[in-house]
This record gives C-alpha cells, sequence and structure tokens, in this order.
C-alpha cells in the first residue's frame, strides 16, 4: 500500500498557525504605520513622556533584581526539597500568574489599608500611590514568573555534582553557591531579562495601586493609557514603538542565551 503523503497535514498546521503569525506581524505593520520619526522625537521631547520612561526603566531594574533575589532561594526549595505544605506554597506562588491584573492591583491597595499595611506607611514609608507601590505591584506579579523560570533550570540540573562537592567537604550552603548557582546562570539571567520585560508592561496592578499621576507615578503603559484617553494617538503609538522594540531586544537576548521565552 502507498503512503500517504504529509503535504496536506503539514500544509494544514501551516494554515493554521500561520493565521496567528500573521497577526502579529500585522499588529506590528499598522503601529509603524500610524506614526513617525517626527512623531516620536515629540513624543518622547514631552517632559510627561521621559519621565514615564525614566520611572519604568528604574522600577523595572529594581523589580527585576527583588524577584531574582528571592526567586532563586525559593526555587531551589520548591526544586530540591520535600517539606509539609509545598503543594500549597506552589499553589499561592503560581496565584499571581493566574489572577487578573486588576485584582491584585486592588488586593494590595486593600491590604495597605488594614491595621498593619497603615502602620508600616506611618513608620516606614508610603507605598500606596508612590514610588515604591509600583515596585511591589511589579514585583508581585513578575515573582512567579521568575519562580517557575528558576525552577525550570534548577530542575533540569542533576543534584550529583553537588552531593559530591559534599562529599569533598562542602557544606550545603557552600555547594549551592559553588556549584549550582554557576551552573544555572543562564537560568538566573534568563529569569531577569523576563521579569524586566514583564515588569516595564505591567499595567493593571500598577494602575489600581498607585494611579497614573505624572511626574510620580506613571509608567509607560499607563502614559499609553492616559495619551489615548485624551486623543493623542500618536503620542501613544509612539510610547508603544518602544515598548515593542523593547519586546524584540528581550526575545533576542534570550535566544542568545539559548532560552526561550516560555523558560530555560
Amino acid at each position: 500500500m502507498t503512503p500517504r503523503s504529509d503535504r496536506p497535514f503539514v500544509v494544514a498546521l501551516g494554515l493554521l498557525g500561520g493565521v496567528y503569525v500573521l497577526l502579529v506581524l500585522a499588529l506590528l505593520v499598522v503601529d509603524a504605520a500610524h506614526t513617525s520619526a517626527g512623531h516620536v522625537a515629540e513624543a518622547f521631547a514631552s517632559p510627561p513622556v521621559r519621565s514615564a520612561v525614566g520611572l519604568s526603566l528604574l522600577s523595572s531594574s529594581v523589580t527585576a533584581i527583588l524577584s531574582v533575589w528571592v526567586g532563586v532561594p525559593l526555587a531551589y526549595l520548591l526544586s530540591r526539597f520535600r517539606f509539609p505544605g509545598k503543594w500549597l506554597v506552589e499553589l499561592l506562588v503560581d496565584v499571581p500568574v493566574v489572577l487578573p491584573p486588576l485584582v491584585v492591583g486592588l488586593s494590595l491597595l486593600l491590604l495597605f489599608q488594614t491595621i498593619l499595611g497603615r502602620w508600616f506607611e506611618q513608620t516606614a514609608f508610603p507605598v500606596t500611590y508612590a514610588v515604591a507601590g509600583v515596585i511591589l505591584a511589579q514585583f508581585t506579579v513578575v515573582t512567579a514568573l521568575a519562580v517557575r523560570t528558576l525552577r525550570v533550570s534548577f530542575d533540569t540540573l542533576t543534584p550529583r555534582t553537588e552531593d559530591v562537592a559534599r562529599t569533598l567537604g562542602c557544606s550545603r550552603a557552600g555547594a549551592f553557591w559553588r556549584v549550582t548557582l554557576p551552573e544555572a546562570r543562564r537560568g538566573i539571567l534568563a529569569a531577569f531579562t523576563l521579569s524586566w520585560a514583564r515588569a516595564l508592561g505591567e499595567f493593571g496592578p500598577v494602575l489600581v495601586f498607585t494611579g497614573a499621576t505624572r511626574h510620580k507615578t506613571e509608567v509607560m503603559p499607563t502614559t499609553i493609557f492616559l495619551e489615548l484617553s485624551v486623543g493623542h494617538l500618536e503620542t501613544a503609538v509612539a510610547v508603544s514603538l518602544l515598548m515593542v522594540g523593547v519586546a524584540v531586544a528581550v526575545q533576542l537576548t534570550l535566544r542568545a542565551f539559548g532560552v526561550k521565552a516560555g523558560g530555560p
């Protein structure tokens, strides 16, 4: 019996998948078509836009550092150890990923209306409707992504090298610092890059928890929202193109690490 050709099957896959690829391409083309170099220069000459870009870069960088700093130990614990309630910890870590972004922002707002939240703001520093709130809103969401990425990285590393280091006299902490962390550096870089990019584009939690006060808590996504609300389409598109450029740069960086966007 003559085997059937695989061409119809492959063509069908290509047609179905190609619809989405063409959609993404169309989005990029229409963004580029609705602005010009002059509009972009005019947009970034605006003090509010420059302030939003600066705050976005600062908050995203701080958030990415914090997410990796917290994500590394948490992902290592989940990857290497069994302990009571582990399933609950895994569930709680994934909650910010599946929650609607507006719910995250509202929950943070309610948290700082409690006695403990008010006490913290009175004795330490303001968080609600402040720059610290921007970072906290971003951190709440992106750390879950960092933990996911880092756990996959630790799961792919064999514990054997750590065991060998311990037989040679290293403590578990010593083996972690000298063996495991260097081996996981690609995953750590990937987690940092993904966290930074996700924080840069975070909108819902930031808007609800900190508002969109110009020259104070406005970041690039809220700039797009504010400019659209007053009919400044060209400025909104110019900021959008900057974020598209960042997304492309992140993808290229991850590929340089040999990592896909979903994790190592």
